[in-house]
């Protein structure tokens, strides 16, 4: 029983966007990401969860199942998050005695109005498409080749990763970085604001999302080698438009980007230990989705190419997603396998600070405290990912990013990249490269049965249940949830 504020822990929630689970203690095979940072604080403070699968995609929808603690794919796409329902995590804590703060580089946010729940709210404009400030007498230059980055959306005839380059005076110093500035920023929070209990603080960084800008002295470091155009930005479509060496470079980019990111959280963790504050807050690392960096032929986490008619299941690079939780009461160095839906993570949190709120709406989410604190035990058998879709009645449209069903053993596409289903075995196939539906097929069945069980289970309305049914029909004209829609 809570008997007043006092009772009540901080809150710091660092969420990052396109970060992969296996950017985390040098886990890739292909390009091993630097994060000393990170790796330290799962080593001296924090427990690792390995099973964490994102729910909605992408960006807006995955932060408002962050918020709300409901699952929103099978009912809305990318809208502001008021639409989306009647909780907020802010205005929750708020109404319990919390000082609430929002800081970010994600250019999306306030757009979505998850800034008005906020005591106060700062974001670092400039990211991806936004333009804060004009400076028309200076020329945009051309970054990247147009075959081989995204091609929308455009200003004045130039690509994104050039606006951006542009936007942003092509800065070459990495204190210069939005990752920096943000990390920079939220130390300065801390340092105003650390005796001020109870806090719940949000801190958003975009990166390592794209255009992947990190100093050139920092890719080089990944890939010293390479000599061509730098590749800043994905195509969004085949992986085949890259030569290995531009694919390497592509790579490269991204790592530098991570790695960016990595230094960033650094800071802000030490400011947390220089301040003494792991004994009365919760801590959080997360991000939202990954991205596909060659594999599966694809470079991107969504089809946005004329060139590709493939279908995009939202597989194991895109849908694993890391996790950390430094709390009293969690025993660090720890590494947990578990389940878990990015629901979840509201109700746990709420419960690791000893907090008791009444959401406005019931939580779809289920808090894994228990078993977190216990450092042993089961908690979700099915997971699903999925991004929404607005189609003909009971079609799923050409190219669109499809579900992803994820249990302890098994993968499972509904709609694989041609259409038919897809079945991976995630003990030996963690990255989901063989698929082997045609020798299971009752495994299709009871994984196909599982995602509509999952959707009948959180009320999902008819027309979601009616596109991805027993056999979903495919090919027909719509639009699916995406950046800038």
């Amino acid at each position: 029983m809570l008997t007043g504020w006092g009772d009540m822990k901080n809150i710091i929630l660092l969420v990052t966007d396109t970060f992969r689970y296996d950017n985390l203690g040098g886990r890739s095979a292909v390009m091993p990401v630097r994060t000393p940072e990170l790796n330290r604080f799962a080593a001296d403070h924090a427990a690792e969860i390995h099973g964490v699968i994102t729910g909605s995609f992408p960006t807006i929808p995955h932060r408002t199942d962050l918020a709300s603690g409901r699952i929103g794919w099978p009912f809305h796409g990318w809208q502001p998050v008021d639409l989306s329902g009647k909780n907020h995590v802010a205005a929750m804590l708020g109404a319990q005695g919390y000082a609430t703060q929002l800081i970010c580089d994600c250019p999306h946010l306030f757009r979505a109005r998850f800034d008005a729940a906020f005591t106060a709210a700062f974001q670092t404009r400039g990211q991806e498409g936004d333009k804060p400030l004009l400076h028309l007498n200076d020329p945009i230059e051309r970054v990247m080749d147009p075959d081989k980055t995204r091609v929308s959306p455009q200003f004045r005839g130039f690509n994104l990763v050039d606006v951006h380059r542009w936007t942003n005076r092509g800065y070459r110093s990495e204190a210069d970085t939005f990752a920096a500035r943000t990390g920079n920023l939220t130390c300065h929070w801390l340092e105003e604001n650390s005796a001020a209990n109870p806090f719940f603080l949000w801190v958003d960084f975009f990166d390592p999302h794209e255009p992947w800008d990190a100093p050139e002295y920092l890719v080089r470091r990944y890939d010293p080698d390479y000599r061509g155009p730098p590749m800043m930005h994905p195509n969004y479509g085949c992986s085949s438009a890259y030569t290995e060496a531009e694919l390497r470079n592509l790579r490269a980019h991204y790592a530098a980007e991570a790695e960016l990111v990595d230094r960033s959280i650094g800071r802000v963790l030490q400011k947390v230990d220089d301040l003494g504050m792991w004994e009365d807050t919760v801590v959080i690392v997360t991000s939202d989705h990954g991205m596909s960096l060659g594999e599966h032929g694809r470079t991107g986490k969504s089809n946005l190419s004329a060139a590709d008619n493939r279908y995009w299941p939202l597989y194991p690079e895109i849908n694993h997603v890391p996790l950390l939780i430094a709390a009293p009461g969690v025993k660090s160095g720890t590494g947990l396998s578990i389940l878990v839906e990015p629901v979840d993570i509201l109700p746990t949190m709420l419960e690791l600070a000893e907090v008791s709120v009444t959401p406005p709406e019931p939580f779809h989410g289920r808090s894994f405290a228990p078993v977190l604190c216990r450092g042993r035990g089961r908690f979700r058998d099915v997971v699903v990912s999925g991004c929404h879709v607005v189609s003909e009645p009971g079609m799923v449209p050409a190219r669109s990013v499809t579900p992803f069903v994820t249990t302890h053993e098994w993968g499972y596409a509904p709609v694989g990249a041609a259409g038919p289903p897809e079945l991976y075995r995630m003990l030996t196939d963690p990255l989901a490269t063989k698929d082997v539906a045609k020798d299971h097929p009752e495994m299709v069945r009871e994984l196909h049965g599982a995602l509509l069980d999952h959707l009948s289970a959180h009320g999902a309305p008819p027309a979601a249940l009616a596109v991805w049914g027993r056999n979903p029909r495919l090919g027909g004209d719509g639009t699916w949830s995406l950046d800038y829609q």
